[in-house]
């Protein structure tokens, strides 16, 4: 083999030194649910002394607005008396039961826990990926998780631990098949072939602040579709070349001795038998059947999950409670699957499935408590709002009016999802400063909100205020017992680095250098030119 040139090795040691200093400083926190438990209190304590010294901030969003206080401020709220004191023990139990991604979870694996035992997916991982070449399956998998993220939740519950489950068959390191899965998922939230529920989300938020300066302007829910479709294979290329020669060399080989023994299956390396091909020919008789079921739901005018008022296809029941199709989908090709190969007879064998794959989620229960609880005491303070003003703030203060400006919103927006990790929630605050802001010097709504959305997604996969952060914590756990925060934010940092720098520089070139709309009838400019 030919050795590297020492600048070469120096320049990959010096990153590889930086990504082992980063995951040590951060396992030198305890463990997640101790960490959250502790944040948890800091932010009570904290919203106590920034209450006392009256930290506020001006409100950007219209007077009258949702939310919006009567001074027109949106002000430090202490935890630390005794009003505060009343709302945590009454809002204890609903900021657990009330958090949104343990429901999907726990519905969601009611069905995954069927495939699972029935054997499907251990047959359907090996008639996928055993004797794939090794590259492809890394470049489909960021694809997979970025194309996902139409289906809403299902990348977060059933594709990033299947990711590890994928790579392990292959003998390769089940973390980086997660990371790779949940890089597409994830980081690249913001990329994709078709529109998804948070398109229309995010394009009201954006209309609402452009009328701030012109009454009449109006934002449809594809204002970014070229963009996102161009950024979906910029994604899902860097994300491949980030996990092939970045993370996967830096993971080496895979110990199994911390694993937990029950998620290590050695059958996933064998060749499918008879009966297992039989039962995956039944199961996509099934998955056919189930697939026309949907479309009859969705396509016709008559169609009972589209939106009954309006009628809308995206935003709908279907879309809602996508969480119930992931349900359906895996019991019912689960269940046939079994019956064909012999592993699924009663329905005992169904409930029991069930029963096992919701016990096996006993950690992650346990860190959602106390992850909600931090993520609910952040709320009620305003601190997460205060920030995101703050930082809008100082972006208008810096004085740049030109396309390079764009980088600096970027990194803005990037930073302040590390504390407010709704993509939604994080735009209703800022969107009334930066679309008006920048509107004013010149450029489109369209525009503004695609090069947040490159902010926003590019972190998403390092903050812990992310709302299944958590889900893929418990998950990596439970392939490496001694795994840390710090080991999974730097298992996912690269990621981060590359997604930014690369996606932002493509958006600057698609739109300031090669003129082209972010989406179908979107100018770059205002007013447009």
């Amino acid at each position: 083999m030919t050795e590297q040139p020492p600048a070469a090795r120096a320049r990959r040691n010096a990153f590889s030194r930086f990504l082992d200093t980063v995951e040590w400083l951060g396992n030198l926190l305890p463990h997640p649910v101790t960490l959250f438990a502790l944040l948890a209190v800091a932010i009570v304590v904290l919203s106590g002394v920034f209450g006392w010294m009256g930290l506020a901030v001006e409100d950007p969003r219209p007077a009258g607005a949702p939310g919006v206080a009567g001074d027109g401020m949106i002000r430090a709220v202490s935890l630390l008396n005794a009003d505060g004191l009343r709302r945590i023990f009454t809002g204890l139990v609903d900021n657990f039961t009330g958090f949104a991604p343990l429901g999907v979870v726990l519905v969601a694996m009611l069905g995954v826990g069927v495939a699972e035992r029935s054997g499907l997916l251990s047959a359907a991982v090996r008639a996928m990926v055993l004797g794939a070449p090794k590259h492809l399956v890394t470049v489909a998998l960021v694809f997979a998780g970025v194309i996902s993220n139409t289906a809403s939740e299902v990348g977060y519950v059933v594709l990033v631990p299947l990711g590890g489950a994928i790579f392990y068959a292959l003998g390769r390191h089940p973390l980086a098949g997660m990371a790779a899965a949940f890089a597409g998922v994830s980081g690249g939230y913001s990329a994709n072939l078709l529109i998804g529920t948070i398109d229309p989300l995010l394009a009201g938020i954006t209309e609402e602040a452009a009328q701030l300066i012109d009454p009449e302007y109006t934002v449809v829910a594809t204002a970014n579709w070229y963009f996102m479709v161009a950024s979906t294979f910029l994604i899902t290329f860097a994300g491949s070349l980030v996990s092939i020669f970045i993370v996967e060399p830096r993971l080496g080989p895979y110990d199994a001795s911390r694993a937990d023994k029950a998620i290590l299956d050695d059958s996933m390396m064998q060749p499918l038998s008879r009966d297992e091909r039989k039962g995956l020919l039944w199961s996509g008789a099934a998955l056919i059947g189930v697939l026309g079921l949907m479309v009859l739901t969705l396509a016709p005018d008559w169609g009972v999950l589209r939106d009954p008022d309006t009628g809308d296809r995206i935003d709908s029941p279907f879309f809602d409670g996508f969480v119930v199709w992931i349900l359906i989908f895996f019991v019912v090709l689960g269940y046939v699957y079994g019956r064909a190969v012999g592993t699924m007879k009663t329905d005992r064998d169904v409930i029991n499935a069930m029963a096992h794959a919701l016990s096996t989620l006993g950690l992650y229960i346990v860190l959602v408590f106390f992850a909600a609880q931090f993520v609910a005491f952040f709320g009620w303070t305003n601190l997460g709002a205060i920030t995101a003003v703050s930082g809008a703030n100082f972006l208008q203060s810096s004085g740049l009016t030109g396309p390079l400006l764009f980088f600096l919103f970027i990194l803005m927006c990037a930073v302040i999802n590390l504390s407010l990790g709704s993509a939604s929630a994080q735009w209703a605050v800022t969107a009334p400063i930066f679309v008006p802001m920048l509107m004013l010097i010149g450029y489109s709504p369209e525009a503004i909100q695609a090069a947040y959305r490159i902010g926003d997604s590019s972190t998403n996969i390092i903050t812990p205020m992310m709302s299944y952060f958590g889900l893929i914590l418990a998950w990596a756990t439970r392939y490496d017992r001694n795994l840390g925060v710090g080991t999974m934010i730097a298992l996912m940092l690269p990621y981060s680095i590359v997604f930014l720098l690369v996606w932002s520089s493509f958006f600057y070139l698609w739109t300031f250098v090669f003129g082209l709309p972010v989406g179908p009838g979107s100018p770059t400019f205002y007013p447009p030119v």
